[in-house]
């Protein structure tokens, strides 16, 4: 329990609703302490408030404008078979298509990203005691293996449609039919065998997506300052 009321504390840390101010750990933790037993129920209901706010983060984050072109941790290169390909055009005077083709499939994941909330939700709404007694004891990846594990098949159902139509809409597939017949057109070129591009953005949003999520734990984890919630005040005390 001792484990788990330090990682509840944490997790204010990243899940701020407003401005942070500095949080002294053994002040918190005797707020706590003085506050009296909390019942496993409202303490659960914490950890999912905190976890809410914070995958509704990651979301915001990764579906801005920009959310994955301009952070290089997650940017959606070309597929690591194109790059060849890619490397052959740029010599050839084609960089500025190449740029043009690798920024449209940030734009469609970026896209994909603002749909993935209720997703997130309904697996917080879901967690069991359990599940939550298992992310507050476990290793610092615990709730982003839990995320990966109860939505990743709902998360793909849902952005292929959008990374597609996007894609379409962006003329992604088209540019990249085009950039593929151009290098074949190039002599002694060979085509070499591609994933289907729809397919690899998807994939490479949904990579993006948990690592920010990562990320986000790991804030939780490790953070101590932060502004509560009511209900995560009442659960640790509010800072003095």
């Amino acid at each position: 329990m001792t484990r788990a009321i330090r990682f509840l504390s944490a997790a204010t840390a990243l899940f701020v609703l407003g401005g942070c101010v500095s949080v002294d750990t053994s002040t918190f933790m005797s707020q706590f302490a003085g506050s009296g037993a909390l019942d496993t129920g409202t303490i659960v209901s914490g950890l999912k408030q905190a976890l809410e706010v914070g995958t509704g983060n990651a979301v915001a984050s990764t579906g801005r404008t920009g959310g994955y072109w301009s952070n290089l941790a997650i940017r959606i290169v070309m597929p690591e078979k194109f790059q060849s390909v890619a490397a052959t055009l740029r010599k050839v005077g084609m960089g500025a298509q190449v740029d043009a083709f690798e920024r449209k499939m940030n734009d469609a994941a970026e896209a994909a990203a603002t749909q993935a909330a209720p997703i997130f939700v309904d697996a917080i709404r879901q967690m069991s005691f359990a599940d939550a007694r298992a992310i507050l004891t476990g290793p610092d990846t615990a709730a982003t293996d839990y995320f990966r594990a109860k939505t990743s098949a709902s998360l793909k159902a849902l952005y292929q449609p959008v990374v597609t139509a996007r894609m379409r809409e962006l003329g992604v597939v088209a540019t990249y039919d085009g950039l593929l017949a151009k290098y074949a057109a190039i002599p002694l070129t060979t085509k070499p065998a591609l994933p289907r591009i729809e397919d690899y953005v998807t994939d490479r949003a949904l990579e993006g997506l948990f690592k920010i999520v990562a990320q986000e734990e790991q804030q939780i984890r490790h953070n101590p300052a932060a502004r509560t919630t009511a209900l995560l005040q009442r659960v640790f005390g509010g800072p003095s």
